[in-house]
């Protein structure tokens, strides 16, 4: 977490004032989902277990402790909670070996909201030593802090890591435009009062009140998010 916060403030011509904007990193930032799947599966054959595709949808954007616990009922795996987080976490970036693929208009969109000093914050499900690597590659100076989630009590889908980094930025959460990829994320997001963009990545997600779906970064911009967040709830 950076200890300097950029002004608060971009005004739409409505009058209405874009506070912060607030990104989840896999699948949103980073394409990583299918680096998390193959984690998953490599593990769990060491365990002696296939992973059903539908196992996939369950877990895709949950936070570790969710995922890990779905795993080991659905497998019926012979190993702890404690044991296996580490192992995928482990197996993970062995396979990311440094090369972060970032999505398509990622690097230009958070450039655009450094250059117009618009408070960011990362807010993903992810432990905090996946994002400090992850940071590497999206550039940790584009966020004025980082919510882990190994680092709060409850991560998403709860609403709780994005009105702690709403909070941390001194912003409204109304005021708070979130970009997400998953059902988890956008359930986290809405719970908080946040206007919502969607990337959907694995699993379809469908338009909704205080929702935008959109089908890539590149239809994201400061002007478009200053819009999501003026429209009348």
């Amino acid at each position: 977490m950076t200890s300097s916060l950029p002004a608060l403030g971009t005004r739409t011509a409505e009058g209405a004032t874009l506070q912060a904007v607030l990104l989840d990193m896999d699948g949103t930032l980073v394409d990583t989902e299918d680096f998390w799947w193959q984690a998953e599966v490599s593990v769990f054959a060491e365990l002696g277990h296939a992973l059903a595709e539908e196992d996939r949808a369950v877990v895709v954007g949950g936070p570790m402790i969710r995922s890990a616990t779905h795993l080991i009922n659905a497998t019926g795996a012979e190993i702890t909670l404690s044991e296996l987080t580490p192992l995928l976490n482990d197996r993970f970036e062995e396979l990311i070996d440094g090369n972060v693929p970032l999505m398509p208009g990622a690097h230009r969109l958070l450039a655009e909201l450094a250059a117009h000093n618009v408070p960011t914050a990362l807010v993903s499900a992810s432990h905090r030593r996946i994002i400090d690597r992850m940071l590497r590659s999206l550039g940790r100076e584009y966020f004025a802090l980082t919510v882990a989630g190994d680092e709060i009590p409850r991560t998403k889908p709860y609403p709780d890591p994005y009105l702690a980094a709403a909070a941390g930025l001194g912003a409204d959460p109304v005021r708070c435009a979130v970009v997400e990829d998953t059902m988890t994320g956008v359930t986290a997001a809405e719970a908080a009062g946040c206007q919502v963009v969607v990337v959907p990545s694995v699993v379809p997600i469908e338009p909704a009140a205080g929702r935008t779906v959109v089908g890539s970064l590149e239809d994201v911009d400061l002007a478009f998010l200053r819009s999501v967040v003026s429209r009348p709830r």
